[in-house]
């Protein structure tokens, strides 16, 4: 197979697990909606995560605990339509899978049935384990996620890096052996140590994507509105903008509003 065929190759999460295998990094980015997550799959990204920072790019939460899953459902449908090769993850929101294993896995069933989507991604260790083995038990894919758990963070107070204390670096490594063992197709660790994470992605074969847990992992994820510059608020230390598209769009509607305002838009070849 040439590499341009292995390219356009629909990625699951065995080509992930063959991925780490050889040492290939994965690219793994946010998508909402069709229009952007048809740009992301066609540039090639391996991963779209529809994530619950919909909550906070798309809804303007200051969390992501207020978006409910019947609106996770809707912006996984529309990433899905849009996408031929990128394996497609949605976020369990919050409420629909911890405490209750039984309402985990008709959450997950919803998503799975509603949106195509191929896999699911939970927050937690230890905690919400029996909510993962119902999951995969039906047969869904589960993505894992420790670290920072954006979904706990009334739990923390803080969105601070995690893990730095002994007790609580001892503690992810043995939730990512347990998740691991449990059937967890990979990992998602955001904002640890990156010689911990390095640690977590040696010990385990599952691949192991890092946000702001630095380049000793097997792939990277960042949320799309961040890295491209359309949220101008967030600043953390791990976010590299590859764009300003905020003052890109801001411009152009700035051009267009003085066009209109002047009587220039529409010109002669613009109008029947």
């Amino acid at each position: 197979m040439s590499v341009a065929q292995e390219r356009r190759k629909k990625v699951t999460t065995h080509v992930l697990s063959e991925m780490k295998m050889r040492d290939e990094k994965i690219a793994m980015l946010t998508a909402y909606d069709y229009s952007l997550a048809k740009i992301v799959d066609s540039a090639g990204v391996d991963v779209i995560l529809v994530g619950d920072s919909a909550s906070n790019v798309m809804a303007g939460w200051e969390t992501t605990l207020p978006i409910t899953l019947d609106q996770m459902i809707y912006h996984g449908a529309s990433v899905v339509r849009a996408v031929q090769r990128s394996l497609v993850v949605v976020d369990m929101p919050f409420g629909t899978y911890q405490g209750n294993s039984k309402e985990a896995l008709t959450s997950a069933i919803r998503i799975m049935k509603e949106t195509a989507a191929d896999a699911v991604k939970l927050e937690g260790g230890s905690e919400i384990i029996e909510s993962v083995e119902r999951i995969l038990s039906a047969g869904i894919p589960v993505m894992g996620h420790l670290g920072l758990t954006p979904q706990s963070i009334h739990k923390f107070g803080t969105y601070t890096v995690r893990a730095k204390q002994e007790e609580e670096a001892e503690k992810l490594i043995q939730d990512a052996h347990l998740l691991e063992d449990t059937g967890c197709f990979g990992i998602v660790l955001e904002k640890i140590p990156a010689s911990l994470a390095g640690q977590v992605a040696k010990e385990v074969k599952i691949p192991i994507i890092g946000i702001g847990a630095g380049n000793q992992v097997d792939g990277q994820v960042l949320v799309l509105h961040d890295m491209l510059g359309i949220n101008q608020e967030f600043s953390p230390r791990f976010l590299r903008r590859y764009h300003n598209l905020f003052a890109e769009v801001r411009g152009a509607v700035g051009n267009y509003i003085e066009d209109v305002k002047s009587v220039d838009f529409p010109n002669e070849r613009e109008q029947y």
